[in-house]
């Protein structure tokens, strides 16, 4: 017999589904519109339960729980920024036309390092598994395009996830290209979980159609606790020691629907970015 807890992580994550595929379809319709105006824009969302996720975030306006097993909707939080003032400086408005040529050297470490309002996180990269990946971080963070930028969304129930990398802070921003899925069959990733302390893409992809690979672009999420999703979202960087005590403070803070699945309460803005080889 499924568990109360059983039956509750299950409607959120598929609560977390139906908004992810509309903000694919919103995406989509976006994409059209901007065709027509001959501006490029590079919507990135986690799909299927993607953490990701991105995009607007709005409840679809249906009863999710008919069961008596479901409680009644929680307040919102209440609970105190804990982080400080973003530091002076304007998101910067960049566009390009297609993913950069690798640069990289694959055989060598790489390093993101995302000074935060709430402290730094660093991040180690694979370049050797997910090239495409971190030399198109390697790109944007030298462009300055994740300086100023929110983390704008941060799930706390089904998945355990900060989503970052949007210079919207919307969840519908993007650097006008897409690269490739990558590393999907890394082995971190047995039992269709991504371990606390992955760093992994955003995507469009969703699960019931098949539809949306390779659709990665700026977006990435941040797991800070064991969250349940299946290989679909390239796993290219895990969160140091130090960094993981950061998005726990940010986690605690909580989000400002009390749903599980909001803007952080705390203020996580990038202050700065940087990526460097070792």
């Amino acid at each position: 017999m499924v568990s109360q807890e059983q039956r509750r992580r299950q409607l959120a994550r598929e609560k977390f589904l139906r908004q992810q595929q509309r903000r694919t379809q919103a995406r989509r319709k976006a994409h059209v519109r901007n065709a027509v105006i001959a501006s490029v824009l590079g919507v990135i969302l986690v799909g299927s339960l993607a953490l990701y996720t991105t995009g607007v975030l709005k409840d679809d306006g249906k009863k999710e729980n008919a069961s008596s097993e479901v409680s009644p909707s929680p307040k919102p939080s209440k609970a105190p920024d804990p982080c400080e003032k973003p530091a002076a400086g304007k998101v910067k408005e960049l566009t390009f036309k297609k993913e950069p040529a690798i640069t990289i050297d694959k055989t060598a470490q790489y390093t993101m390092d995302l000074q935060t309002t709430c402290g730094s996180i660093g991040i180690t990269m694979d370049a050797a598994k997910a090239p495409h990946t971190v030399n198109s971080f390697d790109f944007l963070v030298n462009k300055g395009y994740l300086d100023h930028t929110k983390c704008h969304r941060l799930t706390t129930q089904g998945i355990y996830v900060l989503q970052c990398g949007d210079p919207k802070g919307t969840g519908m921003g993007g650097p006008g290209y897409t690269i490739p899925d990558e590393n999907l069959k890394d082995s971190r990733l047995k039992g269709d979980t991504y371990p606390a302390g992955t760093v992994a893409m955003a995507n469009q992809f969703n699960a019931q159609t098949g539809q949306g690979k390779n659709s990665g672009g700026s977006q990435f999420f941040l797991v800070f606790q064991d969250s349940p999703l299946p290989a679909n979202y390239t796993p290219f960087g895990t969160v140091t020691k130090d960094g993981m005590k950061v998005l726990k403070k940010i986690a605690d803070a909580g989000e400002n629907t009390g749903m599980g699945d909001g803007t952080p309460n705390a203020t996580v803005v990038i202050n700065k970015a940087t990526v460097k080889k070792s």
